[in-house]
């Protein structure tokens, strides 16, 4: 598995690009990688992706999950940012992010990011006139290449996920992974809220609380 890591960018469009070997742009004599938005971008191993992990557990202990999801939530705040530029050229400059269909805009940011190999996702809204939003996650690049540890490890996309909802309801979120992968379930799933709701759900997570027993409880 490869995944590829990303940074800066383009207002170039890049419809309708669905996959890794169309989306990325490869010059095998310079050693590059970009993606069709113009951005450099870096492929990585699963031993990378377990490095990385690792590495900073040993480095920062507990504290390792909180980096995670830190650096995923300021990655999703700049991406979204570029993002809402490319969107808002793509509709001929009259439809901005907060006046387009909410998951059409939430499809249109992620798709890349399957290209890319970071897994596909189902949004539920349905309980967002609660202030509840869920997410699952399919083929996690973080979870599958850890394996099954018995912990919840994918704290940058909680990050991701909590920028880049912010970012779009322009209003601070948080988010906390209540299934991993990891943990032996067969998808990862991810529930978005304000910061006391999630440290709320942080604590039943601890306690060993299933997935949907957490959103019963909310």
């Amino acid at each position: 598995m490869a995944i590829t890591l990303a940074e800066g960018g383009s207002t170039q469009l890049y419809h309708a690009w669905y996959s890794m070997r169309d989306y990325l742009e490869h010059d095998r004599e310079a050693g590059r990688v970009r993606q069709r938005t113009g951005t450099r971008g870096l492929h990585v191993t699963e031993d990378f992706v377990v490095g990385l992990q690792q590495g900073l557990e040993e480095e920062v202990g507990d504290a390792a999950g909180i980096i995670m999801y830190r650096a995923g939530y300021e990655w999703a705040l700049k991406d979204m940012r570029a993002f809402e530029a490319r969107f808002t050229a793509e509709f001929g400059g009259k439809t901005s992010i907060t006046e387009a269909n909410l998951l059409f805009v939430l499809e249109s940011w992620w798709w890349p990011l399957t290209a890319e190999g970071w897994g596909t996702w189902r949004v539920d809204l349905s309980r967002s006139k609660e202030g509840l939003i869920v997410v699952d996650l399919f083929d996690s690049a973080v979870a599958k290449s850890l394996g099954n540890i018995g912990k919840p490890v994918c704290h940058m996309y909680a990050g991701m996920l909590a920028g880049a909802f912010t970012y779009v309801s322009k209003r601070e979120l948080s988010g906390i992974e209540i299934q991993c992968y990891a943990m032996g379930a067969d998808f990862c799933k991810f529930l978005l809220g304000s910061e006391r709701r999630v440290n709320a759900v942080s604590f039943w997570v601890q306690e060993g609380a299933m997935a949907q027993e957490i959103i019963d409880r909310l």
